[in-house]
């Protein structure tokens, strides 16, 4: 609860005008944050129907740091004078819905505050995104979310009704599908699954910088989340219907692979590179195995940092060229050498080479999926295989080649954005070395 508190005392910084000490105490709280828990199965800090768990703990920990990052990586906006004070307002709004997600204990609470989170989200790419088209992809992210999220409120108070509890610790078996569907399919659609995934590009191209860091590394992540807490109370039906969509997950996440290869739009590509990512991850929740469970937070949490830092470097990129198209974002390694390094690490451990969290998810959930059931080695190989593909063609095309002629003048990485390139990577592939505390929280 302290941490609440913590938060609510950073609303009034916001009006001082001093947008590098907000960014300041964002850093102290996750550091306060991460001494402050025991690294154990057991939930903690219990007040409110609040409290952490492993898993809990794992995400918020993620939160506080990618939205500590998203302000070091806004800082145009601070040069600009483009409203930065109301942008910090909504980064704290929106780190309050992500830290009460995370760590109620209360199924409604949980949400509540899964949909309060669209709102900063929904304000960050209409306020601060780039083309007109935005309106369109706000709309697109809110109606994909708000057409599912119905049957799942109903569905809670049906639950209600019947077990007069909703405690996730005490959570009843429901052999309903139609149940099932009602409460899954915003985890599905926030995750996002092929088939309604489409609000995702959209969305992370007319995004800030900010948008696309929180949308990769946070909101993703509310569906793994939302599963990783409620399948329990599907054991049974699961068993009968998940198999269909992990075949959709699978073959979805190789056809996605294919698209990213055929993409002119950097932002794009790493976007769609996300889905495919996730819908490992969601075959692996459904495969309902402890395998499956485990590899599915390592993937979360690689994900989230390596997307967010993809993210980055595109922006990188984007405020030098004030574009995002491969065919004139070459030739880097010319003009930046020292920029080429970070995209080479980013691109490697986006295709999971070792020593990255990536690679660690990868092998654990194929462990998973292919116990499940070993035809899904061959789609699991693809995917495998052609996310290396994509994550090449990415370093290779934004890095080699003749760089554009009409770039006359172009500035080499400041401080400020190594800095935040360092500290998306570092924890990406040092945290493999305590790997175990990703698999003790169940």
């Amino acid at each position: 609860m302290k941490f609440f508190f913590w938060l609510m005392f950073l609303k009034p910084l916001c009006f001082f005008k001093n947008f590098w000490l907000i960014q300041f105490f964002f850093f102290l709280l996750s550091f306060t944050f991460l001494i402050k828990f025991s690294f154990s199965f057991l939930v903690l800090n219990l007040s409110f129907s609040l409290g952490c768990d492993l898993l809990s703990f794992s995400l918020i920990l993620l939160s506080f740091w990618i939205c500590s990052l998203m302000i070091l990586a806004s800082e145009k906006l601070l040069k600009l004078n483009n409203y930065y004070n109301l942008f910090l307002l909504v980064m704290i709004f929106l780190m309050l819905s992500l830290f009460l997600t995370f760590s109620s204990l209360d199924m409604f609470i949980f949400y509540l505050f899964f949909e309060v989170s669209l709102i900063p989200t929904l304000l960050l790419i209409i306020g601060w995104g780039y083309q007109p088209e935005r309106i369109e992809a706000g709309i697109y992210l809110l109606f994909y979310t708000l057409l599912v999220s119905l049957p799942m409120m109903i569905s809670i108070f049906y639950y209600y009704e019947n077990f007069f509890s909703m405690n996730f610790w005490l959570l009843d078996n429901m052999n309903n599908l139609f149940m099932y569907l009602c409460m899954n399919m915003v985890f599905m659609v926030k995750i996002p699954m092929f088939f309604v995934h489409l609000w995702l590009p959209k969305a992370h191209v007319e995004a800030p910088v900010s948008g696309s860091m929180i949308l990769a590394g946070i909101m993703l992540k509310l569906g793994g989340y939302g599963f990783l807490r409620l399948l329990l109370m599907f054991v049974e039906i699961g068993m009968k219907v998940n198999f269909y969509f992990i075949i959709i997950s699978l073959v979805g996440g190789f056809l996605v692979s294919l698209i990213c290869i055929r993409q002119s739009d950097v932002k794009s590509l790493i976007a769609y590179s996300s889905v495919a990512h996730m819908g490992m991850v969601l075959a692996g929740l459904l495969s309902m195995n402890i395998w499956g469970f485990w590899g599915s937070l390592v993937m979360m949490l690689a994900h989230g940092l390596c997307s967010s830092g993809l993210f980055c470097l595109a922006n990188i990129t984007y405020e030098r060229l004030s574009s995002r198209s491969l065919y004139l974002n070459k030739g880097f390694l010319n003009i930046m050498p020292s920029m080429s390094l970070w995209w080479f690490l980013f691109c490697s451990s986006n295709m999971a080479a070792p020593p990255s969290m990536n690679l660690l998810g990868e092998i654990i959930l194929m462990n998973s999926l292919i116990s499940f059931n070993w035809m899904s080695m061959i789609f699991l190989s693809l995917i495998s295989f052609f996310s290396a593909v994509y994550s090449l063609f990415l370093f290779s095309f934004s890095q080699h080649g003749n760089f554009y002629s009409s770039i006359y003048l172009i500035y080499q990485g400041v401080f400020r954005e190594y800095l935040l390139l360092f500290l998306h990577w570092i924890p990406l592939n040092i945290l493999i070395l305590k790997s175990e505390y990703l698999s003790i929280w169940i």
